[in-house]
């Protein structure tokens, strides 16, 4: 069984800011990704534009090019396989591990299907797209009901509930309104989520004052059933059904606390921040990095690409004994 230096495991912008970290300072690694190269982006609306300006999405120092001001998902899936190529990143997609085991010094890393890859360090990248927050309301698992979305189309002349109220379900609404959709937005809170995209502000409230995007706000789903849903609301206690062929659930996503704590990190039971070191961002496992919004816990939104990819040089000026930089603002920004 081969040694690596440094096993990364997740393959998304910051995972692979790691490896650049690696392949750049000679140590021999391996990213272990459970889909395809970023796919999270790969699984990000197919109209979907990045709040941040291209620069500060670039990693490994490569230019990020393009027409406009802010990349949208085709070019960033491009660009980020074109640095990966680049740097001969040594990539295992489609790979998902399972726990993290530390014996003595090295570490071993399973995956789902038994395969065991032995290194030096571990550094976790796993960002947090692929677990998405349950309601925990009946009728959440009908097929109708999903808590992602790709693109408009099949939804034409359908009644669309969305549950949620930040960037995915203001974008979502939008785009549906625009394809001959009936949308209402339900929404806990008595307005849209304050740090949705600026530009985007605008345009839904006026959608919302014309009557062509419908909201429940101030309310909660209770209950999914095929063709409609359930809705209560939180100041009057009035209860109403909704006409839903489809409902979306927008409401957010979550690292996977699961395979942390298999993988030894301690974790606050309220926040899920895992224990780490703000300098170096190693754990309470010697040897054992988080990188990414994996290490915000549930502040998902507090993470992003442009603050994510330093965690990368800190690590490895960690791992390689060099005096680390403190990553700015990491502190507040959890």
């Amino acid at each position: 069984m081969q040694l690596y230096d440094v096993v990364i495991v997740g393959g998304g912008p910051c995972g692979l800011a790691a490896g650049i970290e690696a392949a750049k300072n000679g140590l021999t690694h391996l990213i272990l990704e459970k889909g395809s190269i970023t796919e999270s982006i790969r699984r990000y609306p197919k109209l979907m534009r990045f709040f941040s300006t291209a620069e500060n999405i670039e990693i490994g120092g490569i230019p990020f090019p393009i027409s406009g001001v802010k990349a949208n998902r085709n070019e960033a899936l491009q660009y980020y396989r074109k640095v990966a190529a680049y740097y001969k990143l040594n990539t295992s997609v489609f790979t998902e591990v399972d726990r993290v085991e530390k014996d003595g010094e090295l570490f071993t890393v399973m995956t789902t299907t038994g395969q065991a890859y032995r290194a030096h360090r571990v550094v976790m990248a796993t960002g947090y797209f692929d677990k998405p927050r349950w309601l925990g309301i009946p009728g959440e698992d009908l097929p109708h009901v999903s808590h992602y979305y790709d693109e408009p189309f099949q939804y034409s002349f359908t009644n669309v509930v969305i549950v949620g109220a930040a960037n995915s379900a203001v974008e979502a609404a939008l785009e549906l309104y625009r394809h001959d959709v009936d949308v209402t937005v339900v929404h806990r809170r008595e307005d849209f989520k304050p740090t949705v995209k600026y530009w985007l502000i605008p345009d839904v409230k006026n959608r919302v004052k014309e009557g062509k995007i419908k909201t429940r706000f101030d309310s909660c789903v209770t209950r999914i059933e095929p063709g409609q849903v359930y809705t209560q609301n939180l100041q009057t206690g009035e209860t109403n059904a909704l006409p839903a062929d489809f409902v979306l659930i927008l409401s957010g996503y979550t690292p996977d606390a699961s395979l942390l704590r298999r993988c030894g990190i301690e974790l606050d039971a309220e926040t899920q921040i895992p224990v780490f070191d703000t300098q170096t961002f190693e754990t309470n496992v010697p040897g054992l990095y988080v990188c990414g919004t994996v290490l915000a816990g549930i502040f998902t939104e507090k993470v992003f690409i442009e603050n994510g990819r330093d965690h990368a040089r800190a690590i490895f000026e960690h791992i390689l004994g060099r005096e680390v930089q403190p990553v700015k603002e990491l502190i507040d920004r959890i």
